[in-house]
């Protein structure tokens, strides 16, 4: 009886103290609002609902019909095009999402090794492909299935091939292919981040490691460099494994949408048919409601093993 005293105790002093917090910072939540408002209506929300109607049947036409786990159950039993969907985006985030990420760092380490102009030139070089609206027509002019197509050609002038192979139309290679161009396009708001971040690492920190023993680059940058730039390392790991599992345009664009025997059919592409093209926004939101768990198991996942940086 009196362990439960002590605890109503503890939690009405809890309250307490969280009361007066706010009252105290009344202000800074008075400037959070507009954002927290925002932020609560078109994204919490939004999951909220979707999430909601992951258990219903709901066409757009008529109300949504409670039908418990039934599309989850269909999902995995029953729709072989989801399992290939999400064999494919694994795939996607195993090999696009941690190969981007330590790009990302690298060239935004080697970047800031330069200074002014030319380091501000190099920048824009190496972002302008996840910003260029016209990316993917290049590449379908480097994939273009004749003679006049860029890889085609190259490879018959080297006599690697003695006729044209339509690449994005053959099951084998449009996986592949849809992950160096994903890669390509990776240099985006994470690699900002990364520049942003090693130029605000206090350079007194590299004297003092250096009076601690630190001998060499490598060294530096685990010891120093990364741990004072922990907030940017975590908010470029969300924004990679934001992209390696939300790729839609780059299958779409490049392979078509569906892709031959499914072979770049990702769980956005999935999603999309499902809530775009068919108005089943019931099973649709069961889909993304898997899409937003891996995400979300990921980020954790990531997240404990930044906090190991620099030991």
């Amino acid at each position: 009886m009196a362990k439960n005293q002590q605890d109503i105790l503890i939690e009405v002093r809890k309250k307490s103290t969280l009361r007066k917090r706010i009252v105290k910072s009344k202000t800074s939540y008075l400037m959070m609002a507009p954002y927290l408002i925002l932020f609560f209506l078109f994204t919490v929300l939004p999951i909220l609902v979707s999430v909601i109607l992951s258990f219903t049947y709901f066409n757009m036409l008529q109300a949504p019909t409670f039908i418990g786990w039934a599309n989850y159950t269909k999902l995995f039993l029953e729709d072989n095009i989801f399992l290939i969907a999400l064999k494919n985006t694994l795939l996607f985030a195993i090999i696009t999402g941690p190969a981007s990420y330590l790009l990302c760092l690298l060239f935004a380490w080697i970047i800031n090794e330069f200074h002014g102009k030319l380091r501000a030139f190099l920048t824009l070089v190496f972002y302008a492909p996840s910003i260029c609206g016209q990316a993917y027509l290049i590449w379908n002019l480097i994939f273009t299935g004749d003679r006049y197509g860029i890889l085609n050609g190259f490879l018959m002038n080297l006599g690697v091939i003695n006729e044209a192979k339509i690449w994005m139309k053959d099951a084998k290679y449009i996986l592949p292919f849809l992950i160096v161009v994903q890669l390509w396009l990776s240099l985006g708001t994470g690699f900002l981040a990364f520049i942003a971040g090693l130029q605000t690492v206090d350079r007194t920190l590299y004297e003092a490691a250096a009076v601690d023993g630190v001998r060499n680059r490598w060294q530096e940058l685990w010891h120093v460099t990364l741990p004072a730039m922990k907030p940017q390392l975590m908010f470029g790991a969300v924004m990679q494994i934001t992209q390696s599992f939300a790729i839609a345009d780059v299958s779409i664009q490049l392979a078509g949408n569906p892709s031959v025997n499914y072979a770049g059919t990702t769980i956005v592409t999935h999603l999309l048919d499902y809530g775009t093209y068919r108005f089943e926004m019931g099973y649709a939101s069961a889909i993304a409601t898997v899409l937003f768990l891996l995400m979300v198991g990921t980020n954790k996942l990531v997240q404990r093993l930044l906090r190991r940086v620099g030991e």
